[in-house]
């Protein structure tokens, strides 16, 4: 899956590619910015392809030789609002997942959230189940379901520790966020639920917007920046 191009040089690109036996993987493809070019439409952002790279096995940045595509998505790409969205999960992934570390949950992630937002491009609740299932999977979710220390009910988020604290367990460990059980139930059941269940789920715009906005200040604490997509949407 593509994630990413550069232009380098007058008609070269370095792309980046999310794969199922590589990991994330940088390469350089000649000439595809030319009319003739042999790579045709396969490197344009998010186009599921099958690839042939060369190169030696420590080599930085090997050559892509062949990219034929499996399927485009071109209907995401022709809606500025749909890619733009997707552009976070894209970012995310990129600094979550190491390069050349195979994760094959990550790429079957992102391609069935990739064909089921070509069903449902207006979905918020798809890209908040990528979110959530990315940072489960990297090691990173932030623990919503119950006291990090001991277990028991608690509806305060501890951004420094990464997880609800109760009231006992709290004592002294700084600001917090205060979680309402419906943000708590939102999240558990976007984990749990499959692609062809979660828009059943019908939360307020409130709600969505609780957990998206817990969601953001997680992941910057997390990298320590802002994602670049984020300025983007709000300028």
């Amino acid at each position: 899956i593509v994630l990413r191009t550069v232009s380098y040089g007058e008609a070269d690109l370095i792309v980046t590619h999310l794969t199922t036996d590589f990991g994330i993987v940088k390469t350089f493809a000649k000439s595809p910015r030319k009319i003739r070019s042999r790579f045709g439409s396969s490197l344009e952002p998010l186009t599921l392809s099958r690839i042939s790279f060369w190169g030696k096995e420590d080599t930085a940045l090997p050559r892509l030789t062949q990219s034929d595509i499996i399927h485009p998505f071109h209907s995401i790409r022709s809606s500025f609002q749909c890619f733009l969205r997707l552009s976070e999960i894209v970012e995310l992934t990129l600094n979550f997942v190491a390069e050349r570390d195979s994760n094959r949950g990550v790429y079957s992630l992102l391609k069935e959230t990739l064909y089921a937002v070509e069903k449902e491009p207006g979905s918020i609740l798809l890209l908040l189940h990528y979110k959530l299932k990315l940072l489960e999977l990297c090691g990173y979710l932030p623990r919503l379901h119950g006291c990090g220390r001991c277990g028991k009910t608690g509806d305060m988020f501890y951004l420094a520790h990464g997880t609800v604290l109760c009231g006992k367990c709290s004592a002294e460990h700084g600001s917090f966020v205060a979680l309402s059980p419906a943000v708590i139930s939102l999240s558990m059941n976007l984990l749990g639920w499959n692609y062809s269940k979660i828009n059943r789920i019908k939360p307020s715009g409130k709600l969505v917007g609780e957990l998206s906005a817990l969601l953001d200040e997680h992941v910057k604490y997390i990298l320590e920046k802002n994602l670049k997509t984020k300025t983007f949407k709000s300028v």
